[in-house]
């Protein structure tokens, strides 16, 4: 089962896939944050091209597990994202995703210039790994 996971950020989205076992999650690509509804409907329209079966959604939440103004906002996301597609869509807790992506950069000595580009990607690569390591068949 094919799963598309999102990293929604103020100015770009990060948008991963999983392979067809749903075991591994890969990045697939950044869209740029137009509006909510018009990102809802890229993301639907990915997540049919790529077959996938479920959508998640990364919210960030507080170190208490409470709700923060980001996750209120992918909350909303995720509703209109409902709106557009017939697939289920999940949240899925993605605090310090952005930080872990930049940490194994760091020990993985990845040069300056390349961790200077976009990361939303592998934010939402490492969000869906989470989920699929958390929900995997061996559970």
């Amino acid at each position: 089962m094919r799963i598309l996971a999102i990293d929604p950020g103020e100015k770009r989205i990060g948008i991963a896939i999983s392979d067809p076992t749903g075991t591994i999650a890969n990045p697939l690509t950044i869209l740029p944050h137009t509006s909510r509804n018009s990102d809802a409907v890229s993301i639907a329209q990915l997540a049919e091209r790529h077959e996938a079966e479920l959508i998640v959604v990364g919210v960030a939440l507080d170190s208490d597990n409470q709700s923060t103004i980001q996750s209120r906002r992918s909350a909303r996301l995720a509703a209109v994202i409902r709106k557009q597609s017939l697939l289920p869509v999940i949240l899925w807790d993605e605090s310090n995703s952005s930080n872990k992506i930049i940490e194994t950069q760091s020990l993985l000595k990845t040069q300056r210039r390349k961790r200077r580009e976009p990361i939303d990607d592998l934010a939402a690569t490492y969000i869906l790994q989470t989920y699929l390591d958390a929900h995997g068949q061996n559970k």
